[in-house]
């Protein structure tokens, strides 16, 4: 199975970066390229254990929908999305939180496996991978940013729960 490992230095208090990388307020800015929008489930806020979104996307000139579910939380050091129904046969993306030189180390570590058999494992790595990490990089460049200048206030709804 394909997995994407991704490691980025935020200049912010780790409540902070692990509240904004929850937000499905903040995810809807940071995938405006996909038009992405949360059309079931949480679709405003933070989202915790146990709820699940349904996103709608264009990716790679198709709209599609998925829904993941939160399946593991441990505020503020780590949660774990996985994809309960859409595109891939299989998808999980665990986001890790660790305090790091005054600020917050941000780890992703994004598995996933394409469906068609064959031709999945082919797109895998003609493009596939590539488009996915890309995608995520993206994700966490408006995290750090909205993290790092304070803007965090505009997606965070609450900050205790």
């Amino acid at each position: 199975m394909p997995k994407i490992i991704l490691k980025t230095y935020i200049n912010a208090g780790r409540d902070i970066v692990f509240d904004v990388s929850r937000s499905i307020d903040l995810h809807k800015i940071s995938t405006s390229s996909t038009n992405e929008t949360a059309i079931a489930g949480k679709t405003k806020g933070l989202i915790s254990l146990g709820e699940q979104v349904t996103w709608r996307a264009k990716h790679l000139g198709f709209y599609q929908t998925l829904t993941s579910k939160i399946t593991q939380y441990d505020r503020p050091n780590t949660f774990t999305d996985e994809m309960v129904e859409g595109i891939f046969k299989k998808f999980k993306h665990q986001h890790s939180f660790k305090e790091k030189d005054g600020g917050t180390l941000m780890s992703d570590v994004f598995e996933f496996e394409s469906p068609f058999g064959i031709l999945g494992k082919l797109a895998n790595v003609l493009f596939l991978k590539r488009y996915l990490q890309s995608f995520l990089a993206e994700r966490n460049k408006v995290i750090k940013a909205y993290a790092e200048s304070g803007y965090w206030r505009k997606v965070l709804t609450t900050m205790n729960e």
